[in-house]
């Protein structure tokens, strides 16, 4: 890890929009876990999938999350106590996260040997976000991406916007590590040049547990205002002295040099800050 600069971001919600995609895949998976097949869902499941998003963290959730909706558990009870339900419904089905992770990711790879192209297609990459991706080594920063996907899928979804990012900086589900553990790595392997870290995250519940860990004190935290995240948890990070809200068009501003007036050397800053 040698850049002095490092710009660690998630993926889902933060460089790319999934949303439809998740939608389809976690319905395949439910209707292939809970052997359901050619079930077609109820009116307003969609809408509601996409409203709860935001309590989800690993993929593999997802097929659970539209388990508890098809049992009619509401969307007031899911927003309080998401994990409970979500294991409660585990337990009951004798499964476990690893299996319904393997079947979900077993649904995504049939789908993209099958016809790579719809697949690719349900993905909407932010506006900007693909021109700043391939910008940053002209900027002399190291986009690192931290991602509860496999990062198989990440890769792929990248080159076809012509982004190539080497396999040392995608870390995605397949290592087994938490974004705080990852967060640490960086600083550990770039200890000799101390470098500048920015996290850019849209879930406020990892934010808000990275800014808890001492050792990473220094690095600079933001919550992506436009991914899969709520008002009132947007809001919340106001009160959180280590946590920023970060608007879309100022992602690409991190790190931006500029000119001290007092100084006679160059200065990088977060423009947002």
């Amino acid at each position: 890890m040698n850049a002095a600069r490092i710009l660690a971001l998630d993926f889902d919600g933060v460089i790319c929009d999934g949303m439809a995609e998740y939608w389809q895949t976690a319905w395949r998976t439910y209707t292939q876990v809970w052997q359901l097949d050619r079930l077609e869902p109820s009116p307003g499941v969609a809408e509601k999938f996409r409203e709860l998003r935001p309590l989800i963290e690993v993929g593999w959730e997802m097929p659970v999350l539209i388990r508890a909706l098809s049992l009619g558990i509401s969307t007031e009870r899911m927003q309080s106590s998401w994990q409970r339900i979500r294991d409660r419904i585990l337990a009951d089905s004798r499964l476990s996260g690893v299996k319904v992770s393997q079947q979900l990711d077993s649904v995504r790879d049939s789908w993209i040997q099958q016809d790579s192209a719809s697949w690719l297609g349900l993905h909407q990459f932010y506006p900007g976000v693909v021109d700043m991706l391939k910008d940053l080594p002209n900027r002399k920063i190291q986009p690192i991406i931290i991602t509860t996907k496999e990062s198989r899928f990440v890769t792929q979804l990248l080159h076809e916007q012509g982004v190539e990012l080497a396999s040392e900086f995608v870390w995605g589900k397949e290592l087994k590590r938490s974004k705080t553990d990852s967060l640490k790595l960086i600083l550990d392997r770039g200890a000799k040049k101390s470098p500048t870290v920015w996290f850019v995250e849209d879930r406020l519940p990892t934010l808000a547990k990275i800014a808890t860990q001492p050792e990473l004190e220094s690095v600079k935290l933001y919550l992506a205002e436009w991914g899969y995240n709520t008002v009132a948890e947007r809001e919340a990070t106001l009160q959180q002295s280590r946590i920023q809200t970060l608007a879309l068009a100022d992602l690409a501003t991190l790190g931006v040099t500029v000119k001290k007036a007092a100084a006679s050397k160059t200065e990088a800053v977060d423009l947002v800050s």
